[in-house]
């Protein structure tokens, strides 16, 4: 094996010590899987998510974001079974993801770790720099060049094995690693994501138009939820898993037992909070009670109007009337936004 050979297994093998389930190693050189982010970008289907076309080059090329870049070690980390212990708030919407601790925290530190072991396994200096959805970094083009899984017709990586309920994390090196083999697309005729989406969301497969996926509205855009695709939210307040929870790669019951020797998924399951919050309980919190219940937790990106708007499109999808005095106390605040979705949501209920 050449001394390349050698360092990609070393790196692999301190990544999966260092807590992770999956690693791969990939080429830092641009590509057509990268490549084509660019034309996704220019049909306009990122919609207000300017920061990714910022830095646009970046991204397609990771020699730009580290220089002498040679190398990325892609890292995946599992944060629910898929199976029937449904790791889910029972009373809101919410992502999976979403009901623990903050992953960019519980996932960089430990990325960051890695290359500071893979220094001491190689014995000389390796310039490194670590992502984990925090910068200009095509994750899933790269995890799916490192042999990490196949992007599926949802856009999610998905492994044979572990299915898509994995965060990604990158590790940009400046030394050349062997690069592994990619998983070949075992999507096949398939379309359960694609019909499944509340939203349509799929402008056909393999691309998402962003502006109308529920993780979109309800995360990214601070603006108002385009009304056609409202009853489409159904109650979810913070992301969507539909696509993924109808994948058959999700479904499959034969998983190995990866265990959590260090905590990592302890840390990213559902908080006690989330487990026993409620929809009025969100209507009825003000900024102070959502700083409280989104500490260190990914939901906070929202942000509190975020939140409520939300929550009343779900309120207004829910068909509980004991919501209405709740959302009439927002119909009737002093905030726009949050007063326009108020009285959409008490049409839905037959209220006005």
């Amino acid at each position: 094996m050449t001394s390349s050979g050698i360092l990609s297994q070393q790196a692999k093998q301190v990544a999966l010590a260092l807590g992770f389930d999956l690693a791969g190693v990939a080429s830092a050189a641009p590509g057509p899987d990268t490549e084509r982010l660019r034309d996704w970008i220019g049909r306009g289907y990122a919609g207000s998510m300017d920061w990714m076309g910022a830095r646009l080059e970046e991204r397609l090329d990771p020699r730009l974001v580290l220089d002498g870049a040679q190398s990325v070690l892609m890292v995946g980390l599992l944060y629910e079974d898929g199976g029937t212990s449904r790791d889910v708030a029972p009373g809101v919407g919410l992502a999976r993801y979403a009901g623990g601790d903050d992953y960019h925290e519980v996932l960089l530190d430990r990325l960051r770790a890695v290359g500071a072991a893979l220094e001491v396994v190689a014995g000389h200096r390796i310039g490194s720099r670590a992502y984990v959805d925090t910068g200009p970094v095509a994750e899933r083009a790269l995890a799916a060049r490192a042999g990490l899984g196949w992007i599926g017709k949802n856009g999610c990586l998905i492994n044979p094995t572990l299915g898509s309920w994995f965060f990604l994390g990158a590790l940009l090196l400046d030394v050349e690693l062997g690069a592994d083999v990619p998983i070949p697309d075992h999507c096949g005729s398939c379309r359960a994501c694609l019909d499944a989406c509340p939203t349509d969301a799929f402008a056909e497969p393999y691309v998402l138009d962003a502006t109308r996926c529920i993780a979109y509205t309800t995360i990214e855009d601070p603006g108002p939820v385009p009304e056609s695709l409202r009853e489409g939210h159904g109650e979810w307040v913070f992301g969507c898993d539909v696509c993924q929870e109808v994948c058959p790669w999700n479904q499959r019951r034969a998983r190995p037992e990866l265990g959590d020797p260090l905590g990592l998924r302890e840390r990213l399951a559902l908080r006690d909070s989330w487990q026993n919050a409620s929809l009025a309980e969100l209507l009825k919190a003000d900024e102070a009670a959502f700083l409280r219940l989104t500490r260190h937790s990914p939901v906070r990106r929202a942000k509190w109007r975020g939140l409520m708007r939300n929550a009343l499109v779900a309120a207004g999808n829910s068909g509980d009337a004991s919501l209405v005095p709740l959302i009439e106390a927002h119909a009737n605040g002093a905030d726009a936004l949050l007063a326009e979705h108020a009285n959409w949501a008490l049409r839905r209920l037959g209220v006005g």
